[in-house]
């Protein structure tokens, strides 16, 4: 199996494109479907693969590290497109996630009529139910915020992982370098000893 960076890059961009295939085919079939069950199910789904999805680009942001500077750019364009797709299909989902919850909100007994000329406003019940969905619906782009957020910060930790291996990797090549002065030096002074030893013999 080729582990070289550009083999395992190429690897996690292709599980990126199966899971984001996926996503679009949920998004665009059951997550639009007319049965609620079927859509909070897709949408659940389509929550999980977002995770998965994410896991993979932060993979290959990995893996292009240890990539040659003169093959990176390509690579760098290719990050920028899945990251570019990811939060499409995340703002989709946002988008599809509101529109379920009005839609079970507004099918619950007594939010579907129109309310009379002697109370403007609708029922008091209903009132508590409309006060009641939109701090559902509040609640969930918290809850959104918060994803995005925890989001940003893992990418941050895993951007110093990334520098302090970068580190050690310089710090253990400056000891192989260290190590094979040492071995020069070692091997001239074995050369010349026996040169002396020749002499004196």
């Amino acid at each position: 199996m080729d582990t070289s960076p550009t083999s395992l890059f190429d690897s996690y961009e292709q599980d990126f494109q199966q899971i984001v295939s996926s996503i679009r085919d949920k998004l665009e079939g059951d997550a639009k479907g007319d049965v609620a069950e079927q859509r909070k199910a897709a949408l659940r789904r389509v929550e999980m693969e977002l995770d998965e999805a994410d896991e993979m680009v932060s993979q290959m942001e990995i893996e292009i590290q240890g990539i040659p500077q003169s093959l990176r750019p390509s690579y760098q364009s290719r990050i920028r497109s899945a990251k570019a797709d990811l939060q499409r299909y995340k703002k989709q989902s946002k988008d599809l996630h509101a529109q379920a919850a009005r839609s079970d909100l507004l099918s619950r007994p007594g939010m579907g009529g129109l309310p009379s000329s002697d109370d403007p406003y609708g029922p008091s019940s209903d009132r508590t139910r409309l006060l009641a969905g939109t701090a559902l619906l509040e609640d969930g782009s918290r809850r959104l915020m918060d994803s995005q957020r925890v989001a940003l910060e893992t990418e941050e930790q895993g951007a110093d992982i990334l520098r302090s291996l970068r580190g050690q990797r310089e710090q253990i090549q400056n000891a192989r370098d260290t190590l094979s002065r040492a071995d020069t030096s070692i091997g001239r002074a074995s050369g010349t000893l026996k040169r002396m030893i020749r002499r004196w013999i």
